[in-house]
């Protein structure tokens, strides 16, 4: 899953692809470079990130949409009914809730889902993170998401245990270490660990350094993660730097 962020504050790429053309272009790219799925998104959920209303999200998602529309499978990165439903209705297909609310709207729409798991609301979630056991808290999560959606009529379900959104290093790595917990519960697993804050503080120290390393700069922490997820039965990897990521699944599956 390549990602076209069109927004002006996403934490990687923030203002790049703000133009409709400049995104479209870019998600042209991603598909040449072997992504199967173009993830759009008009706000940005990084922490700290301040809401984005309706008309700017619509206005930001929907010409790059209408744009990329029968070039590859398209999902909609949103948590508002209003901009789902103008997506699908402009070519998209998947609905990639970072809110896990969004159910209702696949199912009258008749598309795929993805549930991510969060802790708290992208201003406020990394001030104080925390779980009793954050694996089995995930886990609990998306199993009673999921089953929700598959008893509102959802067909095909994804579950995503959302790294970097409400969790501390120390959470993320142990849903990495247990991922295949998720796996286990049936439903197809999106990994996005792209380019996250995470690696940053975790190459940083590697380097022996305590400058976060920047985020154009974590390619390395980006493919070793999402080799780890690749191995421990991960579906689809939700990527930046789609090349390298592709050529990493091809390794993994030699």
């Amino acid at each position: 899953m390549g990602i076209v962020n069109v927004t002006p504050d996403s934490f990687s790429d923030g203002g790049k692809f703000l133009d409709p053309e400049v995104a479209i272009a870019h998600g042209l790219t991603l598909v040449d470079e072997g992504a199967s799925v173009l993830d759009i998104g008009g706000e940005s959920t990084r922490p700290g990130a301040a809401p984005v209303d309706v008309e700017t999200e619509l206005a930001r998602v929907i010409p790059v949409i209408e744009g990329l529309a029968g070039r590859c499978r398209l999902s909609i990165d949103t948590r508002k009914a209003e901009v789902a439903k103008a997506a699908v209705a402009a070519g998209a297909t998947l609905i990639n809730d970072v809110s896990a609310s969004l159910w209702p709207v696949a199912a009258e729409l008749g598309v795929g889902w993805i549930a991510m798991h969060m802790q708290g609301e992208p201003g406020t979630m990394q001030a104080d993170p925390h779980y009793d056991d954050v694996v089995a808290e995930v886990c609990a999560f998306l199993r009673e998401r999921a089953m929700a959606a598959s008893e509102a009529g959802v067909k095909e379900i994804w579950v995503d245990p959302g790294f970097g959104f409400g969790k501390t290093d120390s959470h993320n790595l142990a849903l990495l270490a247990h991922l295949d917990r998720i796996v286990e519960m049936g439903w197809p697993v999106v990994v996005g660990t792209s380019r996250k804050a995470m690696l940053g503080r975790l190459l940083a120290t590697s380097d022996g350094s305590n400058e976060l390393v920047p985020a154009d700069d974590r390619l390395a922490g980006s493919i070793a993660t999402e080799v780890w997820a690749m191995q421990a039965g991960a579906s689809m990897i939700r990527a930046h730097d789609v090349r390298s990521a592709i050529q990493a699944a091809k390794v993994v599956a030699a």
